[in-house]
C-alpha cells in the first residue's frame, strides 16, 4: 500500500511547483496565473531515501454551487479523503488570509494528519508569513521555497515521521500485509497498457473516463477546455491492466493564444508519443474535421496503434449518412490507416463501451505482431508476381528478401535492387496488401527499402 501525501492550498500558493520539485519532473503545469492545475494529479516522489506517492491538487475556493469552482473543490476534498498525510500550503510573503483559516478550520476536523508548509520562504520576505502561521493551529509550520528547494530537509524529516508512524499502525491492523502484497509484484510480462484518450475539445474526453472507470475522478462539464494536465488513471479491464490518459483539448495551432492552453496542448502530445494505443474521440455531430484528422496523422506519425470512438451517438441523427461519410473521409484522407477501427459511443450513457475497449486489446495485438520471415517471403512472392515492380531505365526492380526487424509498430525490411528508384506508390501497394493479408488494421505499418550489397563489386572499383 502506498503512503500518499495530498498538497493542497489556494491558488498559486505553489502546490503544482512543489509537486514537480518532488516528482523530479515537470509534470505539472506551472505559471503565475492562479487556477492552471483542475484536476488532481499523482506522481511518484522521491525525498532524498523516502518514495510515496504525492497528490496535486487544484487551489481551493469557497463555492458549493454547481460551478467549475465546486467541482475542482470536490476533486480536492476527494485527495484529501484519499491521502495519508495532508500539506496545507500557504504564500509565506502574503501571510494568512482568511481563505487559508477558512480552509485550515475544515482541516482540522478531518482524520488525515494535516501539515503546514509556508512557501515562497526564501531570504527574509517570508518570515513573517511564516510566523503567521502558527494561528492556524496546525501546529509548528514548515518554511519552504519550493522554487529553489530550500527546506526539503525539514519536510523530510515530517513525511518520514509520518510514514513510519503509518507503517507501524498499518503493521497492527494487518501482520501478514506486507507479505501477502510480496506475492501480487507486478509480472514484468504484464506491464499497464499504456491508453491516451485524445481530440478536440469538448468532445467528451474526460467523460468517458469517468465512465469508465465508474466515478469521478476527473472533473467535466460543459465548458470547453476544463481538462489542461494529461492525468494519468490506473485501470483494469478484463484482467488486463491498463493506464489511462485524459488530454486537454487539442485546437488548431492558430487557435491557441494563451501559455497555459499552449503548456497543456503539450502535454497531450507528449501523452500521445508515451502511449501504446490512442483512443481520437470525435464528436458526432461534427464527425472528423480537419484538426481530427491532424490528430490521427499525428498518431501514425508517432507509430501508435488507433482506435476511433465517436462519442454523443445516442444524440445523433441521420446516423448512416454520418457513419458513412466518416469511413470515406478517413478513406481519402487517412490511407495509411486503411481499416482503422470505427466504434459508435455514448460516454454520458455508458453505451457500447466494451466494445471500444475490446477493440483497444485488438489493435495493442496488431500492433505487438510479428510474422515468420518465411511467411512473408512466399507473401512477398505472391504479391510481386501479382503485380511487378516497375523497371525504371528497362531493369526491373527486384525484391529479393523480407523480414520482420521489429514491432510496436510493425517495422519490415525489404531487400531489392535499385531501392532509392522504387516509386512510392509500389510501396503503398505493398503495405495495403500486407495489412490485408495479415490482418494489421487499425496500425501504422513501416516499410524500409534496402539495397542489397552486390557481391560482385570491389571497393572502390
Amino acid at each position: 500500500m502506498d503512503f500518499k501525501v495530498a498538497i493542497i492550498g489556494r491558488p498559486n500558493v505553489g502546490k503544482s511547483t512543489l509537486f514537480n520539485r518532488l516528482v523530479g519532473k515537470r509534470l505539472a503545469l506551472v505559471d503565475d496565473q492562479p487556477g492552471v492545475t483542475r484536476d488532481r494529479r499523482e506522481g511518484t516522489a522521491k525525498l532524498y531515501d523516502l518514495t510515496f506517492t504525492v497528490i496535486d491538487t487544484a487551489g481551493l475556493e469557497e463555492a458549493f454551487d454547481n460551478s467549475l469552482e465546486a467541482r475542482m473543490r470536490t476533486q480536492t476534498e476527494q485527495a484529501v479523503e484519499d491521502a495519508d498525510l495532508t500539506l496545507l500550503v500557504i504564500d509565506g510573503r502574503a501571510g494568512v488570509t482568511p481563505l487559508d483559516e477558512h480552509f485550515a478550520q475544515w482541516l482540522r476536523r478531518a482524520p488525515t494528519p494535516v501539515f503546514v508548509l509556508a512557501n515562497k520562504c526564501e531570504g527574509s520576505q517570508g518570515d513573517s508569513g511564516y510566523m503567521d502561521a502558527y494561528r492556524l493551529g496546525l501546529g509548528e509550520p514548515v518554511p519552504i521555497s519550493a522554487e529553489h528547494g530550500l527546506g526539503m530537509t525539514d519536510l523530510y524529516d515530517l513525511v518520514d515521521e509520518q510514514m513510519k508512524r503509518h507503517e507501524e499502525e498499518r503493521a497492527a491492523l494487518a501482520g501478514m500485509l506486507a507479505e501477502d502484497e510480496s506475492d501480487e509484484d507486478e509480472d514484468p510480462e504484464k506491464r499497464p497498457l499504456q491508453l491516451a484518450i485524445v481530440g478536440r475539445p469538448n468532445v467528451g474526453k474526460s467523460t468517458l473516463i469517468n465512465r469508465l472507470i465508474g466515478e469521478d475522478r476527473l472533473l467535466t462539464g460543459p465548458e470547453a477546455g476544463i481538462t489542461r494536465d494529461s492525468i494519468g488513471v490506473e485501470w483494469t479491464y478484463k484482467d488486463r491492466a491498463i493506464k489511462l490518459f485524459d488530454t486537454a483539448g487539442i485546437r488548431k495551432r492558430a487557435r491557441v493564444q494563451s501559455k497555459v492552453e499552449k503548456l497543456s496542448v503539450a502535454d497531450s502530445l507528449r501523452a500521445v508519443k508515451f502511449a501504446q494505443v490512442v483512443v481520437l474521440v470525435l464528436d458526432a455531430e461534427a464527425a472528423l474535421e480537419k484538426q481530427d484528422l491532424t490528430i490521427a496523422r499525428l498518431v501514425e506519425e508517432e507509430g501508435r496503434a488507433l482506435v476511433i470512438a465517436v462519442n454523443k451517438w445516442d444524440a445523433c441523427r441521420n446516423r448512416d449518412e454520418v457513419i458513412q461519410d466518416l469511413r470515406d473521409r478517413l478513406e481519402r484522407s487517412l490511407p495509411q490507416l486503411t481499416g482503422v477501427p470505427v466504434v459508435t459511443i455514448s460516454a454520458l450513457r455508458g453505451q457500447n463501451l466494451n466494445a471500444m475497449l475490446d477493440r483497444v486489446l485488438e489493435a495493442y495485438k496488431v500492433w505487438n505482431k510479428r510474422v515468420s520471415t518465411s511467411a512473408l517471403n512466399r507473401w512477398l512472392e505472391a504479391v510481386t508476381s501479382a503485380h511487378p515492380p516497375p523497371a525504371p531505365g528497362g531493369r526491373r526492380i527486384r525484391l529479393k528478401y523480407m523480414t520482420q526487424a521489429k514491432t510496436r509498430p510493425p517495422t519490415f525490411a525489404i531487400f531489392c535492387t535499385k531501392a532509392d528508384d522504387l516509386p512510392l506508390s509500389y510501396g503503398r501497394y505493398l503495405e495495403n496488401a500486407l495489412r490485408a493479408d495479415f490482418d494489421m488494421y487499425g496500425t501504422p505499418i513501416r516499410l524500409n527499402f534496402k539495397k542489397g550489397d552486390n557481391p560482385y563489386a570491389k571497393d572502390g572499383r
